[in-house]
């Protein structure tokens, strides 16, 4: 099979599918590798590494999408990039299918087989398939970045001739990849920092940060959902969650929330009454912002400035570190492919409950349980 890594075209995206090291894996699973050219460029690849690597490269999009088998995205096809893509071809990307099943139902009606990276299930096998961890981490670590450049103060305790200056307050909701990575990195610039999360057993990961673990006088939520993900709580848990929350957001000068829950829009936890309380020049970072925010008055991709406090709903932090990211997302995609391919075929074990999670659609059909079901509903 021919596998195609096409360059990106979502706006912002600076990352690549694929970078040249990650080109042997494919071409010694007996995979031929087609990229199209200036693939690489936002990631500070150039043609000629991918020529090195052994892909040949194709002159533009069109060409490539006609060519190859199988496509190798970071982002899900925008514009008429569904249209490019041959039928009777397999499509592997983040295609954030909950919320693009106009997109999803398209590819379907092409032939186009589909798999979703974001469907990947949290088990120990599948670590290093897991894009959105690898991304969280990413994101976590720019949203303190992006908090601390945003702060009209410092983050550490200095003792100086002019006097001391006291650590910056941070608190961290949501203790998962995102909120470790904000904790440890909020941690090195010197902050006290404290995090929250419904999930009791994090407490001892929060602490072994250096950080405090907040807990509320709420029902504790054991474990996770199903794959590894964070569950949807009840209106009236946020409602109260919310109440004994504005006590520790009025005191830090800067909050991350991280609070995401898959397929759904993002829980409310910051109101704008709450924001009333900050200290004029607080900050507050929403890594929710793209479904929906975590805080009330989040704008997607600004940051803006409500009642003296920044709010910063950056959702581009990982094509922000392309070269990293890039990194990362060759592993999770390679590895996730040569979990199911042979002499450079796909051989899909459909017993394989990463395949099956994943699998969004083929032969003209949707798949994924969960989505038709959803779109039959939506379509009665």
């Amino acid at each position: 099979m021919l596998v195609g890594i096409p360059k990106e075209i979502y706006p912002g995206e600076d990352r690549v599918a694929v970078i040249p090291s990650g080109i042997q894996f494919l071409t010694n699973a007996g995979f031929d590798v087609i990229v199209q050219s200036g693939a690489g460029e936002g990631a500070h690849y150039d043609d000629d590494e991918y020529r090195n690597a052994g892909a040949s490269i194709a002159p533009d999009a069109a060409f490539l999408y006609q060519q190859a088998d199988l496509i190798l995205k970071v982002r899900y096809p925008v514009g008429d990039e569904a249209e490019l893509i041959k039928e009777g071809s397999t499509l592997i990307c983040m295609l954030d299918a909950w919320f693009n099943k106009p997109l999803v139902k398209r590819l379907a009606e092409r032939g186009v087989r589909t798999f979703a990276l974001e469907f990947i299930p949290r088990i120990t096998r599948a670590q290093s398939m897991d894009v959105l961890s690898s991304m969280a981490a990413i994101s976590g670590y720019r949203a303190v970045l992006s908090g601390a450049m945003a702060l009209p103060q410092y983050f550490p305790m200095l003792m100086t001739a002019a006097g001391t200056i006291h650590p910056a307050k941070v608190f961290i909701v949501g203790a998962g990849v995102a909120g470790l990575m904000a904790i440890s990195t909020a941690r090195r610039l010197g902050a006290v920092v404290e995090a929250y999360d419904t999930r009791v057993e994090v407490k001892e990961q929060v602490m072994s940060l250096g950080a405090k673990f907040v807990e509320f006088d709420l029902p504790q939520q054991q474990g996770a959902a199903t794959g590894g993900y964070a569950q949807q709580q009840s209106e009236e848990f946020y409602r109260r969650q919310r109440e004994q929350m504005a006590a520790k957001v009025a005191q830090s000068d800067l909050v991350i929330t991280t609070a995401a829950i898959p397929g759904k829009a993002s829980p409310r936890l910051i109101t704008a009454d709450m924001l009333k309380l900050m200290k004029k020049g607080s900050v507050v970072v929403d890594l929710a912002a793209e479904r929906g925010g975590n805080v009330e008055g989040t704008e997607v991709n600004k940051k803006i400035y409500k009642d003296g406090v920044t709010i910063i709903g950056y959702i581009d932090h990982p094509s922000k570190v392309p070269v990293h990211g890039s990194q990362l997302y060759t592993k999770n995609i390679t590895t996730f492919l040569l979990n199911m391919a042979k002499e450079g075929e796909l051989r899909m074990n459909m017993e394989d409950e990463i395949v099956v999670a994943t699998l969004v659609t083929e032969n003209g059909e949707i798949k994924h349980q969960g989505l038709r079901e959803q779109i039959e509903k939506e379509s009665a």
